[in-house]
């Protein structure tokens, strides 16, 4: 065999190679791209496309054009309701999630003896069900009775009506929210602050900067991209939130509309009035709300990033 054969079938060999490379990364990616198809992109195709028909489960679809969306904007005088409480309550769970996530972990951050306990501690609630945390902290808002109450009478203030009132009622549903995420915003911030160079504290004390100081001008900035992630998470949990307005109020969101939040609204028109085209609508408006909160916050975040 001539050098020159040898080279002609060694770069036939390297193609049949390259194919069975190819083929052996297609056969480990295709369960997973199969899996994506069938319970992500269908779903989202065929709400997409309910949300342009009424359809009641039993009958069939029927093709209504944009008449979901016209009486979600025109007609429906729940939708601002829910737009409203949704507003408010993301807002009253995002502001002390991530003030305190941020002093949570800033505490955690610290090297003590024995912080590893009070880390697992911090980062408990997460790993709670959230219908079965909502029960527990029904009982403790109970207006009688509730251990809340028992213990504000103790110093003399007299019961708060927390779930019997809807303006207490969204108040005690962001605490309980409050309580579920501020874990999950602790070990992400903690992990962030956990990367920041201790010279640049060291060198920001030797120049006279205070605590307060070096906070803003080197953790913030330095940790900007998971603030912002934390500030997305949050954000989309309060949109979306359900399983604990559910349990603590009611599938009503009661008091009256006092948690009467998006999801709340798309649990009732899809499953209690059956109303599915419709619920499809409001899910791909709360949709769209999701994506210009999130890319918003993501360029405010990469426009002000700082790399080290």
């Amino acid at each position: 065999m001539t050098p020159a054969s040898g080279r002609h079938r060694a770069r036939k060999r390297r193609p049949t190679l390259a194919r069975r490379r190819e083929r052996a990364g297609w056969l480990f990616v295709v369960p997973n791209l199969t899996a994506v198809a069938i319970f992500l992109l269908f779903p989202l195709g065929f709400s997409l496309y309910l949300s342009f028909h009424a359809w009641d489960l039993f009958s069939p679809p029927r093709f209504v054009g944009t008449a979901n969306y016209r009486r979600l904007f025109g007609s429906d005088p729940l939708f601002p309701i829910a737009l409203r409480n949704t507003a408010l309550f993301t807002l009253l769970t995002l502001v002390p999630t991530v003030v305190i996530g941020m002093t949570v972990a800033s505490a955690l951050h610290r090297k003590i003896a024995g912080i590893g306990v009070f880390r697992t501690a911090a980062f408990l609630p997460l790993v709670a069900s959230t219908v079965a945390m909502a029960v527990v902290w029904r009982f403790i808002f109970t207006t009688e009775d509730g251990l809340l109450n028992l213990a504000l009478a103790r110093v003399g203030i007299d019961p708060v009506p927390w779930l019997t009132d809807p303006n207490w009622a969204l108040i005690s549903l962001s605490v309980v929210t409050v309580w579920k995420s501020v874990p999950f915003a602790t070990v992400i911030l903690l992990a962030a602050l956990q990367g920041v160079p201790t010279v640049l504290y060291e060198a920001a004390k030797i120049d006279g900067a205070g605590a307060l100081r070096r906070f803003l001008s080197i953790t913030v900035p330095l940790i900007r991209g998971p603030l912002s992630f934390v500030f997305v998470i949050t954000v989309i949990d309060s949109v979306q939130a359900f399983d604990q307005a559910y349990a603590l109020t009611g599938a009503n969101g009661g008091p009256e509309t006092g948690t009467y939040l998006l999801g709340i609204m798309l649990f009732q028109h899809a499953f209690t009035f059956y109303e599915i085209g419709y619920a499809s609508a409001l899910a791909w408006v709360i949709f769209a709300i999701l994506l210009v909160l999130t890319l918003v916050q993501l360029r405010f975040a990469r426009r002000g990033e700082v790399e080290f």
